[in-house]
């Protein structure tokens, strides 16, 4: 077994990675950019080594650098997460080639699996059905249109290096095929080195399922099951789960044999996973194969209790699998959920910065110690973050990954929701909201979803009234019992002058604010009020809630039981713009209210509202990033639609159009300069 090993790679998975390693008693050396300088991994590491500046090709994809942290660290072997250059084949053959162990397939089977384009030809060639396309790589975007039109729209325009979402476009008609050709390369050469792409046909209403797959140095292959992955956002998963909710024991046997046949066909010896779409029919084609760790695999460690990471690691250490088809357990449901930097309310736009509050939910279980048969589940959370660390704009908008195992689908479902409400990130937007939304949505919930399930029910965006609570009451009944405990505070408070000091009246009335100035006024009674117990019981419209929590003021979280049932939510001020607002956040619904007196809230009513200014003359940055192009001059008229601006941030190009006719006036920005979140970019006439 390897004494030490080098993690090339960063945040989770690095911090992944470092804790198996520990476990088995392995030291390990850890790289970062400047821009990780104080970073989880390079504290958690037992030695850290800066690579370069903060763009991924100046650092964690210079493998020369790499290499040579490696040798001069007395590191044995490499793994390389996943990312950056765990699919590279000369990088794997550089490590091999430098009398080092690449933790990983060796690279024969990354040149034959890991290239797109020669993957589905080789497994053409061992009969495993595949969807139609051009596997050849395309020269230019009028070709692109071409080959498009003849393959008959949809077609998926994919980099052949691509993954992680990076480097891939659906298109419908010419303009999209030609645009998306372009985006493709361009992402495709900043991610990965490898700017080449090809089409296939995109086939409408299929499921993402994917089976992983084991093989040693000895011959021995096998799977350990599906995951079902088909709750994506512009072809990034959001949400997978394992078993699949969808295919039958017939089809996972069958999918299982094909993915093993194709590892066997290429000597595979690591962990790696083959990727299926799946039709309605339960039919299946394979996708691609990818020769690396998955980010979504710490639900297959939980239903399995086998551990990826140590896996790989006895495997490039020459160990042999231990297991038999028929050994590899399949117990319970686990889910995981993608934490990432970005506002689900602002278009998913990547949001950078500092992590001011970050605490996540309490765990069970955690990486590199799988679930022992006898738990009856628990809440893992994987991350490569602190509280008070950046999440820079050069790298994913990953935060962590909150993985739950419980029961069946329905226990793990539930425990995700009860893991979310008790996940508290400030700082930065993250999209717990949304996850909350897909979670309590019917459709996901009855396992009827395919991976056009975001698009159709969210194409119009993520709005908070895509949210509905199942009792909107009680998140008043909330808003009402917080600002009585703060009231019960305020009126202990000594030197009030006589006659106007606090009084804790039992009538209070809660008024939710709403868009554009709107207002509902609900009519609140608390009687009971018991500060010492945290207790009291509040009666809304008919409704009764006797609410119970130890949790003090200034706490964001809260927890404690209503009616007798446990519950945890999250309850602060709404901060600068509104300093006496409440906002209560709970299964994904939000409101912000204010809780006043009955005369106060009469006066209320009679508030005009004040209108926002109108920046409509304006381009605005939606985020923070990289302003990589100016397409437009002062003077130039410009249609609707047409491209004015791009921005680069968490390695994705945003491209921003007119949303009307008119004419360029200024230029506010300059080309390569770092935006803030709404800054100007130009104005118009």
């Amino acid at each position: 077994m390897f004494e030490k090993i080098l993690i090339a790679n960063r945040g989770e998975i690095a911090c992944r990675v470092i804790k198996t390693a520990q476990r088995m008693g392995i030291a390990t050396v850890a790289v970062y950019s400047e821009a990780d300088r104080d970073a989880r991994h390079v504290e958690l590491a037992d030695e850290a080594l800066l690579l370069g500046p903060a763009p991924s090709r100046e650092s964690y994809l210079a493998a020369d650098k790499i290499i040579a942290a490696a040798q001069a660290t007395g590191a044995q072997a490499i793994h390389p997460g996943y990312g950056f250059l765990s699919e590279n084949e000369d990088f794997a053959r550089r490590v091999e080639a430098a009398g080092l162990v690449f933790i990983g397939p060796k690279h024969a089977s990354i040149a034959a699996m890991g290239d797109k384009i020669a993957s589905k030809k080789l497994a053409a060639a061992a009969r495993v059905s595949t969807i139609p396309g051009w596997n050849e790589a395309i020269g230019s975007p009028e070709a692109a249109v071409q080959i498009a039109r003849e393959i008959g729209y949809p077609v998926m325009i994919k980099a052949s290096a691509g993954g992680g979402g990076k480097g891939l476009r659906v298109a419908h008609d010419d303009a999209q095929a030609f645009e998306g050709y372009s985006s493709c390369r361009n992402e495709a050469r900043n991610s990965f080195g490898d700017d080449r792409v090809f089409i296939e046909k995109f086939v409408e209403s299929p499921r993402h399922i994917e089976i992983q797959v084991l093989g040693d140095a000895h011959g021995h292959v096998v799977y350990l099951h599906e995951r079902e992955c088909s709750i994506q956002r512009r072809h990034q998963k959001v949400i997978e789960e394992a078993p699949s909710p969808f295919i039958s024991e017939a089809t996972r046997q069958a999918m299982g044999a094909q993915a093993v046949a194709l590892a066997r066909a290429v000597n595979y010896q690591s962990a790696g996973t083959v990727e299926f779409v799946v039709g309605r029919d339960q039919s299946f084609y394979f996708l691609e194969m990818n020769t690396r760790l998955q980010v979504e695999h710490p639900v297959t460690e939980c239903i399995t209790g086998l551990d990826l990471v140590e896996w790989m690691i006895r495997i490039a250490a020459g160990q042999a699998l231990p297991y038999t088809q028929a050994e590899i357990p399949r117990r319970g449901w686990a889910m995981e959920c993608r934490i990432n930097a970005e506002d689900p309310f602002r278009g998913f736009l990547p949001s950078t910065g500092r992590l001011v509050t970050y605490r996540p939910p309490a765990q069970t279980m955690e990486a590199a110690a799988p679930m022992p048969e006898d738990a009856p589940g628990g809440v893992r959370v994987d991350t490569g973050v602190a509280e008070g660390g950046e999440i820079p704009m050069f790298y994913d908008s990953m935060i962590a990954k909150l993985i739950v195992h419980g029961r069946d689908r329905a226990d793990a479902i539930a425990r995700m929701r009860e893991a979310l409400n008790a996940f508290v990130i400030r700082g930065v937007s993250s999209n717990i909201p949304f996850q909350a939304a897909l979670l309590a949505h019917p459709k996901f919930m009855a396992g009827d979803f395919d991976t056009g399930f975001i698009a159709e029910h969210y194409g119009r965006g993520f709005v908070a009234a895509d949210v509905p609570h199942d009792d909107p009451l009680f998140l008043v009944a909330l808003a009402a019992f917080v600002r009585r405990k703060a009231r019960e505070r305020a009126a202990g408070i000594s030197g009030q002058l006589a006659g106007h000091g606090v009084k804790n009246l039992p009538d209070l009335v809660v008024v939710v604010l709403g868009a554009g100035g709107a207002q509902r006024q609900h009519a609140v009674h608390i009687d009971a009020f018991d500060p010492a117990a945290g207790r009291a019981d509040i009666a809304i419209e008919g409704r009764h809630y006797a609410i119970q929590s130890a949790s003090r003021l200034g706490e964001i979280l809260m927890a404690g039981t209503c009616n007798g049932r446990p519950f945890t939510a999250q309850i602060e001020r709404a901060g600068a713009k509104n300093p006496l607002a409440i906002r209560v956040a709970h299964n994904g619904s939000q409101i912000e209210t204010l809780v006043l007196l009955p005369r106060a809230a009469e006066l209320l009513r009679l508030m005009p509202h004040k209108a926002p200014p109108d920046l409509s003359r304006f381009l605005l940055s939606p985020m923070p990033g990289l302003l990589v192009q100016l397409a437009v001059q002062p003077g130039q008229k410009v249609l609707a639609g047409e491209r004015l601006a791009v921005i680069e941030a968490m390695k994705m190009e945003n491209i921003l159009t007119a949303a009307h006719d008119g004419t360029v006036a200024e230029l506010l920005a300059r080309q390569g300069e770092s935006l803030a979140v709404d800054q100007p970019i130009l104005s118009f006439e």
